[in-house]
């Protein structure tokens, strides 16, 4: 796991722009701690920040090259398979000078050209130059687990693992306004698009290839949807499961340096930890739990599940104030705005894991593969035609004037309530965004300035385009694609990576997420049961106390803080009258009137849109008024 950044430049004047190769390198150095190295001839430089994971000698450090000097390599991810690459490849007669994947790689695209990417069983972003040729070639993994941004124009082609490092490139800064309308309606950017307008993020399972002044973006990965899944039978399904989900988390137990695993207490991350327990004594598990939200607080399921496979367990019980104390940090760490407040305790996560470890197993993914979330039950339900639905859809005004909040039971069922009468009032296109958006496109247009509107949202119709038949399983290969890759990737990867921690996802082996999605979607969610499959894989081999709690994910107590501990930062920052309209963004209406919901009895979701609006305005300070 390491943080790369590189220069192709075009002509004299993106020539100069090489002196700056070595800033930005140093700006992803939480990436990698380890070592800071950088190459660079008349027009190409790589540079790289090292977390040695495999082969931690010098052997293994980059840029790399080959032996001929034609090639180099900048790397950021695992190959797990490249013991048997290197089989393959020593076969035919390359000789290898160290024991890393890094060589591996570059020995494998120099044989096989970019026919390697399908061959490939990892994490990765990475950037090879022909030296000869005069060519740089990237790729991204499939489902975007490391990330990828890049700038091109006429004098010069940038890259890089986070958006800082391309800044210290010199960067025009202008905001990209359907990048600001997707983060306030989805709390965060999807690709191929990032907030500045000339920046992109390579899309997850593309590559890329500069040369002469020209940039050519190819898809080398489609993701596995079938309209018409194969595997109908619920024994078939589990035996195939447990067999390709453990060969996935042993392949991710390889590792020079200590390795353990996130235990939340759920099925997902209890799988693992159970998987790796079978190759592993003693495997070091780590928890967090909330002592002052104890409807959230999951560790004593966690611990259950540590007992029976007698793991080296470590629980991080965290006060709200704990939480509150991590802010800045968090929001001082990220490139362009993300909205997801659960980054926060991800953040202390890894930030107290990495005191133990290095690499951390985690349970991302299955929720979106095998159908987790409240949402698919949703969109089950809502394709029925009976009297609970009808009633539920009649009461629709009922539902808006009660309270709603996610921090309770009964208010947090009345929110899905109302979510749920809305909900069916939709077309299937309108009805899945409404479900993986938390704000309007109406609202939205009431709060930018008619400058900052957007006008085409070209994403969101060639997303939606995908919405065909409104089968669950094309629901989740939409959630795969969106919100997986859009959220809760890259919310790992930010945080685990601010703390200089690699986390491993072995739900995402693209074997598991192939079987997946050759599910028929009955396997995975029907009458109100989620993840039917995986749970029942696995049914004998966890504690059964795990089956008879209730699925609810963490929520930060944003609401709490606004009207206390935040407030004045809010009064600032985002409830500023002289600094919103000076700055030209946001209509001081519309914000007035949020303020106005934030506080009232009934504040339902606002104070997810008002932590977007903090979290931009920290950004904008920091990019903008610097």
């Amino acid at each position: 796991m390491c943080g790369i950044t590189g220069i192709f430049a075009f002509n004299s004047v993106g020539r100069i722009n090489l002196v700056h190769l070595e800033a930005a390198t140093r700006k992803l150095e939480k990436r990698g701690p380890d070592v800071h190295n950088s190459w660079f001839d008349d027009v190409v430089g790589l540079g790289h920040r090292r977390l040695s994971i495999i082969d931690t000698s010098a052997a293994g450090n980059q840029p790399m090259r080959d032996a001929t000097g034609r090639y180099h390599i900048v790397f950021n991810g695992e190959i797990y398979n490249y013991k048997s690459l290197r089989a393959a490849l020593e076969k035919e007669g390359c000789v290898f000078q160290s024991d890393s994947d890094t060589e591996v790689l570059l020995q494998a695209y120099i044989q096989w050209g970019e026919e390697v990417l399908p061959q490939l069983n990892g994490f990765f972003a990475f950037a090879i130059y022909d030296q000869k040729e005069g060519s740089l070639f990237l790729a991204r993994d499939r489902f975007g687990i490391k990330p990828l941004v890049y700038h091109v124009n006429g004098d010069r082609f940038l890259f890089a693992s986070e958006l800082k490092a391309l800044m210290a490139y010199g960067l025009e800064k202008q905001i990209n306004r359907e990048a600001l309308h997707l983060f306030f309606q989805l709390t965060y950017i999807p690709a191929p698009l990032s907030i500045l307008e000339g920046v992109k993020k390579l899309p997850p399972g593309h590559c890329m290839r500069v040369q002469n002044g020209a940039v050519e973006v190819k898809k080398f990965y489609a993701f596995p949807y079938h309209e018409s899944p194969p595997i109908h039978g619920l024994e078939g399904a589990k035996k195939q499961l447990i067999t390709t989900l453990r060969k996935a988390v042993t392949d991710r137990l390889i590792a020079d340096v200590p390795l353990g695993a996130f235990l939340s207490g759920g099925i997902d991350s209890s799988v693992i930890v159970a998987l790796a327990s079978e190759e592993i004594k003693d495997l070091k598990t780590y928890s967090i739990g909330f002592k002052d939200n104890k409807y959230f607080d999951e560790t004593h399921y966690a611990q259950l599940v540590a007992d029976k496979f007698q793991t080296d367990h470590h629980v991080f019980s965290l006060s709200n104030d704990d939480l509150l104390a991590e802010v800045q940090n968090v929001v001082d760490y990220i490139d362009e705005p993300f909205g997801d407040s659960s980054a926060l305790p991800v953040f202390i996560l890894s930030k107290e894991t990495r005191k133990h470890v290095t690499v951390a197993l985690s349970g991302d993914g299955a929720d979106e593969i095998f159908s987790g979330y409240n949402k698919h039950s949703a969109w089950l339900m809502s394709q029925e035609t009976n009297v609970k639905n009808s009633l539920i859809k009649s009461l629709g005004p009922l539902w808006g004037r009660l309270p709603k909040s996610r921090n309770h039971k009964v208010t947090d069922t009345i929110r899905q309530l109302h979510r749920f009468a809305s909900a069916q009032k939709m077309t299937l296109q309108e009805r899945y965004w409404f479900l993986a958006s938390f704000t309007s496109d109406v609202q939205i247009e009431r709060l930018l300035k008619p400058d900052y509107t957007s006008g085409a949202m070209s994403y969101k119709s060639n997303l939606l385009r995908l919405m065909k038949t409104g089968s669950l399983n094309e629901m989740l290969a939409l959630d795969s694609q969106l919100v997986l890759q859009g959220d809760m990737l890259p919310k790992v990867d930010m945080m685990s990576m601010a703390n200089g921690l690699e986390v491993r996802v072995p739900f995402l082996d693209p074997a598991v997420v192939e079987l997946a999605f050759s599910m028929d979607a009955a396997l995975k969610a029907k009458d109100g049961s989620r993840k039917i499959v995986l749970r029942e894989a696995f049914r004998e081999l966890l504690p059964e106390e795990l089956y008879q709690r209730p699925k609810h994910g963490f929520e930060v107590p944003l609401l709490d803080w606004f009207k206390g501990a935040l407030k004045g930062e809010l009064e600032k920052k985002v409830f500023n009258r002289e600094k919103i309209e000076a700055q030209k963004i946001f209509d001081w209406n519309e914000i007035a009137q949020i303020k106005k919901k934030l506080y009232s009895f009934d504040p339902g979701d606002t104070h997810i849109l008002v932590w977007c609006l903090f979290v931009f305005q920290n950004w904008h300070d920091r990019y903008f008024n610097d």
